[in-house]
């Protein structure tokens, strides 16, 4: 009896043990939406069945909007991307503290979020980055192109990162 206790409670584990160590991008759950309006370069809201959500993109941080004039491109940008009404692919990975979907967004296959770092609209959000493991370095390549190019928000001579720039608004 003991013996297959310890059988059932091994193929319970073999079971769980590989979802634990599964990227998070395995899990997360995609589902198509509608864009309702874009707040900035990284948070919009949808609609997904009849319930309308925000959304935070994953993995890239834009510039705030009073981080003249990269703020206003960036949130003109996401909305050239993902006007109203604009069908999309919404692959939820979380919720941040402010109790917004974090997500990455697809028009068709193309990735909404790399899209925006690859024009210089917004930049990696290293913190956060595990959100998209399979396609970090994708990424990081496009950030590095961006950067070399000087497009969108690389093309400063100081740029300060969102984060920095939020943090230093905080203290002040």
């Amino acid at each position: 009896m003991k013996s297959l206790l310890v059988k059932i409670s091994l193929v319970k584990i073999s079971l769980v043990f590989p979802l634990l160590l599964a990227p998070l991008s395995a899990i997360a759950q995609t589902t198509s939406a509608t864009v309702v309006s874009v707040g900035d370069g990284d948070t919009l809201r949808i609609r997904a069945a009849s319930q309308v959500t925000t959304i935070r993109l994953s993995c890239v941080d834009a510039p705030e909007r009073a981080q003249s004039p990269w703020g206003q491109q960036s949130t003109s940008r996401l909305k050239q991307l993902l006007p109203v009404g604009k069908a999309v692919q919404v692959r939820t990975i979380t919720r941040d503290r402010y109790g917004r979907t974090v997500a990455e967004l697809y028009v068709g296959k193309q990735s909404v979020n790399l899209q925006m770092v690859k024009e210089g609209q917004g930049v990696v959000y290293r913190q956060y980055l595990s959100g998209c493991a399979a396609t970090k370095n994708q990424y990081l390549q496009a950030e590095a192109q961006a950067r070399q190019k000087r497009l969108g928000f690389w093309n400063q001579k100081l740029p300060v990162m969102p984060w920095d720039y939020r943090r230093s608004r905080r203290g002040s």
